[in-house]
């Protein structure tokens, strides 16, 4: 693993909010407050003019101004493909990783004023995230001149915050049973949950899963549907069909979602073409609004429970993280499904960048020659950690039913296997003197393959002529830790061996990605 000159940090990149933090010399994992006095910086984009754009903008600010060029949760389109997402500024199409570049580049300088220069980072990604998406995190972090030492799973990160801070790693005694931690992260825009076994400087993952397009902001969208049906009753207008009212109103949806958690009743501000109300909700309301997705939660971590074999009566502590966890229907209503209250001595909103920080750590003790003034007492005790992971999609190829000639998925590595993860298996040509081999990739368990995610292809080319119908092809998959994939497709015939990598759909190429990199330094980011 190489590292180039500068600071090691971690790096939260959210739905709603993005947070860097780093791990100081005494071994303790510290959120950088920004240029606004905040350790958290909306991810929300102002696409200002030409040269300059606005990173973390005040939100009502940013709709007043121009609320055509705002860019929010742009987390979920990542792993879009040009055609998927349509964006242009400036007389570009600009693409998810470079809009996700430019909150990095927006982070890094703020950083840097306060750690001198910046040169490697840990980004952190929802488990539930696919190779596509890790991807493009990881290309978003070039764009915006970091080198990406490794991707690391958030709900892994808050593990990793929380075994540090309760002093679970490198303390536990070697013969002390193992922990079962549940780690619950409900974010701005994503949700995670994750069963991890922690033991004298080990933590394991035992079964994971989530959706990338469930979070706060979802809880949000409710509350702004309740307060425009409220006012279209008054008025006879939809203010969901005025881009810088429906901006503002959807600011003040989210401050009364914050409200809720604290009080019993607020109000939703709602202005419109010079009409005005003001839109009572109770708590009672809100939850009764979002029952169904705060239910969806509770049974994907149930599924996850059964999924890491072991009973609910096994979990020894409830970790909660990402700011919607603070919702009280939320941890109510998990906490009596588990029957475990929240470790509270955590922060929510900051817990997973720490925990990238501290996985950054991990690895520059293990692999860096020098150690930027760390302890030789910390870095050994880095050194020792182990961490074992589960990948969240299960991967495999598209073949043939024998039986009725339709394509199906056969599955080579399934979901919650032990990474890293490698699985070999011989494939034949279906025709005489067939000169190439066709493998398509795919992410997903479901056996008809339209309903899994095609992420890239193997092709063969150039087969000796004259091979005989049913030659052997190899296809060797791979998963390694940060759940990035391989695969190699190979065929032997004689002393002749053709060998192919995985071409992946709609992702950046290097030559795509050089040129955004030489975008990004154009712009000056604020």
């Amino acid at each position: 693993m190489k590292f180039q000159e500068g600071r090691t940090v971690g790096i939260d990149l959210g739905t709603t909010f993005s947070t860097l933090a780093y791990l100081n010399e005494e071994g303790v994992p510290i959120p950088i407050v920004n240029d606004d006095g905040e350790q958290e910086l909306p991810s929300l984009i102002l696409l200002a003019d030409s040269g300059h754009v606005v990173v973390g903008p005040n939100k009502m600010r940013a709709a007043m101004e121009d609320p055509d060029n705002v860019v929010d949760r742009i987390k979920r389109h990542m792993g879009e493909t040009e055609e998927e997402y349509k964006k242009t500024f400036d007389g570009k199409e600009i693409t998810p990783e470079f809009l996700s570049a430019l909150i990095l580049k927006k982070l890094k300088q703020d950083a840097e004023k306060q750690l001198g220069k910046i040169g490697n980072a840990v980004i952190t990604v929802p488990y539930y995230f696919d190779d596509l998406r890790r991807k493009a995190t990881q290309d978003a972090g070039k764009i915006a001149g970091l080198h990406v030492i490794d991707i690391i799973n958030e709900p892994t990160a808050a593990t990793l915050t929380y075994a540090w801070k309760d002093n679970a790693l490198g303390e536990m005694a070697e013969n002390e049973k193992p922990r079962h931690v549940l780690v619950y992260d409900l974010g701005g825009g994503t949700f995670d949950v994750t069963v991890v076994s922690c033991a004298q400087n080990h933590f394991r993952v035992l079964a994971t899963d989530g959706d990338v397009m469930l979070g706060g902001v979802d809880w949000n969208d409710r509350l702004l549907n309740y307060a425009a049906d409220q006012f279209q009753q008054e008025h006879g207008i939809d203010f969901r069909e005025v881009a810088s009212a429906e901006q503002m109103i959807r600011y003040e949806c989210d401050q009364a979602k914050v409200a809720l958690s604290q009080s019993e009743e607020t109000i939703i501000s709602c202005r419109c073409n010079g009409k005005s109300s003001s839109v009572q909700v109770t708590r009672d309301q809100l939850e009764e609004l979002t029952a169904d997705l705060t239910q969806r939660t509770i049974d994907t971590t149930e599924n996850v429970i059964e999924q890491a074999n072991i009973s609910i009566e096994q979990l020894d502590c409830l970790v909660m993280v990402g700011g919607s966890s603070l919702m009280p229907a939320v941890r109510n209503r998990l906490a009596d499904a588990i029957g475990i209250s929240p470790f509270e001595d955590l922060s929510p909103f900051t817990a997973v960048a720490q925990g990238a920080a501290i996985h950054a750590s991990i690895l520059e003790a293990k692999h860096r020659k020098q150690q930027n003034g760390m302890a030789e007492s910390l870095r050994k005790m880095l050194s020792s950690i182990k961490q074992t992971n589960v990948n969240s999609h299960g991967l495999g190829i598209v073949t043939r039913n024998p039986k009725n000639e339709k394509p199906y998925n056969y599955v080579m590595i399934p979901r919650n296997t032990k990474l890293p993860a490698e699985k070999r298996q011989k494939f034949v040509t279906n025709k005489e003197g067939q000169q190439r081999v066709h493998v398509k990739v795919l992410q997903g368990e479901a056996p008809d393959p339209s309903a899994c995610v095609q992420i890239g292809d193997c092709r063969i080319t150039g087969l000796p002529e004259n091979l005989p119908k049913g030659s052997p092809v190899e296809v060797v998959y791979r998963f390694d830790e940060s759940g990035r994939i391989s695969v190699q497709a190979e065929e032997k015939t004689g002393s002749v061996s053709a060998k192919t990598e995985i071409e992946r759909q709609g992702a950046l190429d290097e030559s795509k990605i050089d040129v955004l990199v030489d975008l990004a330094n154009t712009y000056r980011v604020e």
